[in-house]
Parts: structure tokens; sequence; C-alpha cells
């Protein structure tokens, strides 16, 4: 069985011990995965603190830390007391202690010693042993003392700089001292104590809430860092179906819930955290990733540069957990709850993401129509504003350039076309277009009669790019109106070779005015030249050719 398997195999077990929790299983392996800290917002009841419980569970190895957070919660109880032993001059650490080898020796022997002088009872040799033990031993000790003399050492055994996975319920709920040093536990995974820094082997730091604080009140303001390092966040609910509320409570009367079926080592999720993690992200998907942003930005919805930043790791884990080689568009999804804050945008982004990642061929189409839309307006706006003709004739030429840069963008969009999603909206864009054409009763043939700048007012803005290849101030007829919204490129294909034999020819005309133009003007200049040499021969005598009769 391979790793994404044995995770998938715990999700399943997960689902099948807690009913219509899809949507926080699935945030808590990717929490796991990307070791980053996951936030529950529900009421009481909702088997949040039982979800992740059920979780830590079935990681076998990691060590586990849990603590409901009240304000008499202190630093002591969640990262360790300070050893008074250690500030005891010649005083040792408990923690120093465990941590030497030749002590646990030293004390192996005294133990064995002891043992040997009781089944001796009071013999001289065993009573000498046992003495030999006991100050070789307080020798030792001593000298410990000495080396560590003047080290405060904080006993950190069963606390968080100890544990692997934090569950930390009612997190809101902590005084101000406890707030500070988690803010850095939280975000860096270290925690300083009497001028020592401890670092923190935490995979993930797990919170549960009924409430989020009102950040608008300058008492509660403090905790918006706090909530701020809560990368991953998951709004539960009460159940819903019948059926489900009848086997989690048939399984409760049973003495069945919370059975282990399947589990994962500590090496593996880590072994899985660096699969994740060598999976590859596309340009593409980037580009995806700050479309996304920038829409929920117009949307009023705060995005930080370091969440955005940061949103790779989300993608990737979802992107293995989906089998995929690649993290893919519709990877994305998973960040429905990765950028939100407030509970109220929970919406919002989940419908953006899914607008905007399960078909973004769709939405960048729009886009690229909506610009020549803009582009069509503008350019009326100015025609009918201005009875100039050179007003008119800007107009029309900054018109050609601009739907040109769409015709590029167009281009472009089609050659990354990756899916049969994608490949869907171009498709149907054809046979829309192919309708126009027909409604229209455009063809080849049609040539329309003024050859000044054409009135456009009467064609839809996606039917220009054509007409306006095939202009070129009075020297151009004009070709079929035809649509270049989403699949343009199949449409001017076969009349490309048009498009250049006109610029060739308009090239060719303007290359022969100008040496015309050359021409006459070394003759003029070559025919003054002579005439005025002529006069001057007659003058002086010289000229043969012009005799009186």
């Amino acid at each position: 069985m391979s790793l994404q398997e044995k995770m998938l195999a715990v999700m399943d077990d997960m689902n099948e011990q807690v009913v219509e929790r899809e949507e926080l299983i699935e945030a808590i392996a990717i929490a796991l995965l990307t070791r980053k800290n996951l936030f529950i917002l529900g009421a009481p009841g909702q088997a949040k603190s039982f979800a992740i419980n059920q979780f830590r569970a079935r990681i076998t190895g990691a060590r586990q830390f849990e603590r409901l957070l009240t304000k008499q919660t202190d630093e002591d109880q969640l990262f360790g007391r300070v050893d008074l032993a250690s500030l005891i001059p010649g005083g040792v650490s408990q923690a120093v202690l465990e941590q030497d080898l030749y002590y646990r020796e030293l004390q192996a022997h005294l133990t064995g010693a002891m043992e040997q002088f009781r089944q001796q009872d009071g013999d001289r040799s065993a009573a000498e042993a046992l003495q030999a033990a006991q100050e070789q031993l307080s020798s030792y000790t001593k000298a410990l003392g000495q080396l560590h003399a003047g080290t405060p050492c904080v006993n950190t055994t069963d606390k968080i700089p100890e544990a692997d996975i934090i569950m930390l319920d009612e997190i809101f709920k902590c005084n101000d001292g406890v707030l500070n040093s988690l803010l850095t536990a939280l975000n860096e995974r270290k925690y300083t104590n009497e001028g020592r820094t401890y670092s923190i082997p935490a995979v993930s730091f797990f919170a549960a809430s009924n409430e989020v604080p009102n950040f608008n009140d300058p008492q509660e303001k403090i905790l918006e860092a706090l909530y701020d390092r809560l990368d991953l966040k998951v709004v539960t609910a009460d159940i819903a179906e019948r059926d489900n509320r009848l086997a989690m409570l048939r399984k409760k009367q049973s003495g069945t819930a919370g059975n282990v079926a399947a589990t994962i080592t500590l090496d593996e999720l880590k072994a899985m955290q660096r699969e994740a993690a060598a999976l590859p992200v596309p340009d593409s998907v980037h580009e995806l990733a700050d479309d996304i942003l920038c829409a929920l930005r117009e949307n009023g919805i705060r995005v930080s540069d370091r969440k955005y930043l940061n949103y790779a790791p989300v993608a990737q884990a979802k992107a293995w957990l989906s089998g995929h080689a690649a993290v893919m568009p519709e990877d994305l999804l998973a960040l429905k709850n990765y950028l939100w804050d407030a509970p109220q945008d929970r919406e919002t982004v989940e419908q953006t993401l899914r607008r905007m990642c399960i078909n973004p061929m769709q939405d960048k189409a729009n886009n690229i129509l909506a610009m020549a839309l803009e582009a069509q307006d503008e350019f009326d706006e100015i025609r009918t504003g201005s009875d100039d003709p050179n007003v008119g004739r800007k107009a029309f030429i900054k018109l050609r350039g601009e739907l040109i840069r769409l015709y590029g963008m167009q281009q472009q969009l089609a050659a990354s076309t990756q899916g049969p999603n994608e490949a869907a909206v171009t498709d149907s864009e054809q046979e829309d277009q192919a309708q126009h054409r027909s409604s229209t009763g455009a063809g080849p043939d049609i040539q329309p009669a003024d050859k000044q700048i054409p009135d456009l007012s009467h064609m839809e803005p996606v039917l220009l790019i054509k007409e306006i290849l095939f202009f070129s101030f009075h020297r151009c007829d004009y070709g079929q109106f035809i649509p270049v919204s989403a699949k343009i490129s199949h449409h001017l294909t076969g009349h490309m070779h048009c498009v250049l034999h006109c610029h060739i020819q308009i090239f060719k005309n303007v290359i022969f005015l100008i040496l015309f133009f050359v021409h006459i003007k070394i003759r003029i200049h070559r025919d003054l030249k002579t005439g005025d040499q002529r006069y001057r021969n007659k003058r002086q005598g010289k000229d043969k050719s012009c005799r009186p009769l």
C-alpha cells in the first residue's frame, strides 16, 4: 500500500466514525501534510475536538499535547516550569540528569549494588560496593552541578516543546501572557524562557472555538495576530441528515464509536510531507492563483501577501491526495479553507474558486471578450463625439491595435488549453459564431460601399479584428465580418494569406511611391542644374549650340 493509499484509508476510517465532516477531515489531512495550523469554528457539541482527537489517535509514534485554555491558564502549563534545582548553587535540573547517558549508567549501577546488598543480608563486600557506587554517583552529580551552574533549565516533559501534534481548545479564552508565547510557537515553532530558546518539533497546531473575536473591539484586537497564524479555517454545523444521526447514535450505544481501523506512523507522515512538497506547480496555476487573488480583492476580501505567497503547499497537498502528478487548476479548490478570515466571506471565496478553477478557460475567455467590448465602447464614444475625420481615424487605429493585442492573448489562451472542459469552451463558441454568421448573412463576397472608415455601430464588438486587419486607408478592400472571441484562430487561419497579400501589396505601393518621388526630385534637380550651366556658358560665349540666326 502506497503512502497516499494509507492516508486515504485513514480519512475513510475517519469519515466512518464522524459523519458529515468530510471537509474538516480533508482540512486536517492537508494541515498535517503541510505543517500548517488549523482552526475549527463551530457551536458546542459539533464534535470538533472529537474529530481532531480521533485523527490524532491514528498517528502512531507521535507525541500528543492537549489543553483546554481558560483565563487562568499560564505559560507553565503549556511550555513547562523552571526547575528550581537548576537555580540552587551546585544543583542540577532533572532534565539535565535524564539526558546524561553516563549518569543513567551510574544510577543503574547503584540500583544493582543496592539489590545485591539486600540479597547478601549486610555482607561486608556488598556494603563496600554499595558505598562505592554512592560516592561515584554523588561525585558525578556535583561535577554536573558545577558544569551547569547558573543556567536556568525548564522542565518541558509532556509539554508543547516536546509534542508533535498539539490541540488547544477554546484558544481565544487565553490571557495576554499565554497569547504572546503562542504567537512565536505557532509561527516560528520556537519558545523562549529564562533567556533560552527551545525548538518545538510540532507538525501542526489544532485549535477550536465556538466564536471569533470582534477585532473592532480594542480589548479583543490583540487576538487578531493569533487568529492570523491559524492558516486553515473550517466551519462546522450540526448533522443535517436523519440517517447519519441515527448511525452515530447506534455507534455510540454499541460502544464502537472511536474504533481505529487504519493508522499511519509519524515517519510515514513525514515521508508523505516530502512527497506532497515535491509535486510541481505549473506557471499557469500560479497565474490562476494570482487571478483569484485579484478577483477576491476586487470583491472586498482582503488576502495578505504572506498568505498568497504561501498558498502552494495547500494546493500540492490537495493534488497529492487526488493522485495528480502535478498541481492542476481544480486543486486550488482546497483554498476555500485558506483564503478567508471572516466567516461571512466563506461563500464568496468558494464561489470565486469554483468559477475560476473548475473551468479557468471560460473565465479568461470572458475577460478577453469584456476587454473587446470595452475597446469598442471607447471607439464608439470617440467617433460619435467628434465630426473631425482625423479624430475618427486615430480612434480607429487605436481600436485596431487593441484588438490585435486581444487576438494575441486569445492565441496564447488557445495554446494553453489542457483538458476537455477547457476545450469545450472554444467548441461552444465556434458554434455560436457560426450561428451568428448565418443570421447576419455575412459572406465572402460582401463588400462595404464606403471606402472610408467603416461604420461599426451595427456590429458585435468581437466581430472586428478581421475587418480591422483588412482596412488600410482607402487602399484595401474589406473582407468578411467574422467573430473573433475565444477561437478566432479557427476562423482566421484560412484568411491569413489574404491579410499577408494585402499588407505586401500596400508595402509595394509605398515603396513605389517613395522611389517615384525620389526619381522626380533627382530629375528636377538635374534639369535645373543643367539649365543654369547652359545659361552661364551662353553669357560667356562658350555654348556653341546657341548661335544667333
